[in-house]
């Protein structure tokens, strides 16, 4: 008993240590960051003027000290923390002697001068060391035809891709800070004028209310501000494209980066954009609307297939054509399990080939994909565990499922095919049909930033139907997404383009 007291006494002392180990003042704060071996802290004179210098080496720029700081500092015109403000030529300078602002500053990559080590007024310059990858193409996203740059982790490199696209001083940029430790950039991004006043201010105040320690990656902000955490459903889009992002903003939406994140993330979004490729709008119309349909199609035909199966086989085989009923009972002579059984392991064992192949190096997962499809799927079939027919079923649902554009929503479409099964054996093809109304009811509910998700086709809206499954020219594309109530909902004056159009054919006949 006595040592337990002393033990709990002992947890008392350590966590009133922890809570009374947040700095105090500015020495306090310096005392603190000296425990780190990049952290560089020491007097500097130079003629008659001296002053404490203190940054981490690791954040900033070696050569913007020695270049644009250091240099300076031994002229005879300083005197004060005002002089170098003057002297200095570097942009940005901040004096304080705001305790939280100079810890922020000095983390990431700032310079504090001091007159005496003891004063907490300081003066702060920017030295930030900017490192990262250059920018590349686009893996995710690959596209054919178009742009193939894509975002980095650098969020103003990021920035700077989306702006050099929309030259107008309309493109607004508002600055947020997100975690109570990391204390993450979060950028939003819109169109002054366009974007909608009610929009903005949803998606400021869902970030602004976040009560999180650290913030990893857009997906994670995705998942915190959505309207339906509960939902298999992605209510956002998650993009590394740039040129999918300026198109976005263009139509009203919204653009969230976050620091350290190669992805933007695109709100509100319906549930047709995210079977909507956009390279759609770099082929003819015709094409584009054959490909968004056989997208859909392909989504049907995955999470219905291996369940329609198991129902036909459990309860409904007079619906199978007796031609083929004869090649369904020959491959099935020899499985020992259920349809639904067998289905199961089918599909799980291509979620594992797929998992796998995604975590393997890039050649050894390729070659794990093909090699271990192959080869289990043949040895499964002649060991008499699973049919040839459903085989070749969930191969192709498999292959279908890959068709949707987007990752997550692709992936939530392969885990949709699950419950279908599983109802599929209970009750047949009624069960099919009670898990396909929940899903819809589900999707009736869902919201993205308050608007509805699957619109346009609840709440009907023929207006945005242009640019949903199917895709009209550009030329009868007038309008703005009406569910984004933007502040402009004219793109441009069809009848007057048109007219210009027509003069401009007689001046070529002429």
């Amino acid at each position: 008993m006595l040592w337990f007291k002393k033990e709990k006494e002992k947890e008392k002392i350590n966590t009133d240590t922890r809570k009374t180990d947040h700095p105090k003042n500015v020495r306090h704060l310096l005392n603190q960051l000296k425990r780190n071996p990049d952290f560089v802290h020491y007097k500097h004179v130079g003629g008659s003027f001296s002053c404490w210098i203190s940054f981490f080496s690791s954040l900033i720029n070696d050569e913007s000290i020695h270049r644009d700081v250091l240099p300076f500092l031994y002229s005879d015109k300083i005197r004060s923390l005002d002089d170098i403000r003057k002297n200095v030529p570097i942009e940005k300078m901040i004096r304080t002697s705001d305790l939280k602002e100079i810890q922020t500053k000095l983390m990431v990559g700032f310079i504090l001068i001091q007159i005496r080590e003891n004063s907490n007024n300081a003066l702060l310059i920017p030295s930030v060391l900017r490192e990262g990858r250059q920018i590349e193409k686009s893996e995710v996203e690959t596209s054919i035809i178009g742009a193939k740059e894509a975002f980095v982790e650098a969020i103003d490199t990021n920035i700077s891709l989306i702006r050099k696209r929309i030259p107008i001083p309309q493109f607004t940029v508002e600055e947020l800070r997100v975690g109570k430790i990391s204390n993450t950039r979060v950028c939003l991004t819109y169109i002054d004028g366009i974007a909608n006043e009610e929009n903005i201010n949803t998606a400021r105040q869902r970030i602004k209310d976040l009560e999180i320690d650290h913030l990893i990656d857009t997906s994670a902000l995705s998942q915190l501000i959505s309207d339906n955490a509960r939902s298999p459903f992605p209510v956002f889009i998650d993009t590394e494209r740039p040129d999918r992002t300026t198109a976005g903003l263009y139509e009203g939406k919204i653009a969230v980066l976050v620091d350290g994140s190669p992805n933007a993330l695109i709100i509100p979004t319906t549930l047709v954009e995210f079977f909507n490729a956009f390279d759609d709008y770099f082929v003819v119309w015709h094409f584009a609307t054959a490909y968004r349909l056989l997208r859909l199609f392909a989504v049907a035909f995955s999470v219905l297939s291996s369940a329609t199966y198991v129902a036909v086989l459990s309860f409904h085989y007079q619906l199978v054509p007796t031609d083929l009923l004869g090649a369904l009972i020959t491959s099935r002579s020899v499985v020992p399990f259920s349809p639904m059984v067998e289905a199961l392991i089918l599909e799980i064992m291509i979620e594992l080939l797929r998992e796998a192949g995604a975590r393997l190096p890039t050649k050894v997962g390729q070659t794990m994909g093909i090699v271990g499809g192959i080869v289990i799927g043949t040895a499964s079939v002649q060991a008499g565990l699973t049919s040839n027919v459903l085989l070749i079923l969930v191969a192709m649902s498999a292959l279908a499922a890959f068709t949707t554009p987007n990752y997550k929503m692709g992936t939530t479409i392969r885990f949709l095919r699950f419950p279908f099964i599983v109802a599929a054996n209970i009750w047949g093809l009624l069960g099919i049909t009670v898990c396909f109304t929940f899903f819809v009811c589900h999707l009736l509910r869902l919201t993205s930033l308050g608007r509805p998700f699957i619109e346009p086709i609840y709440p009907l809206r023929l207006i945005d139907l242009k640019d949903s499954f199917i895709r009209f020219p550009y030329s009868h594309q007038t309008e703005r997404p009406m569910f984004l109530r933007p502040g402009d909902p004219s793109r441009f004056d069809y009848k007057r383009s048109k007219k210009r159009a027509g003069i401009q054919q007689n001046d070529i006949d002429e």
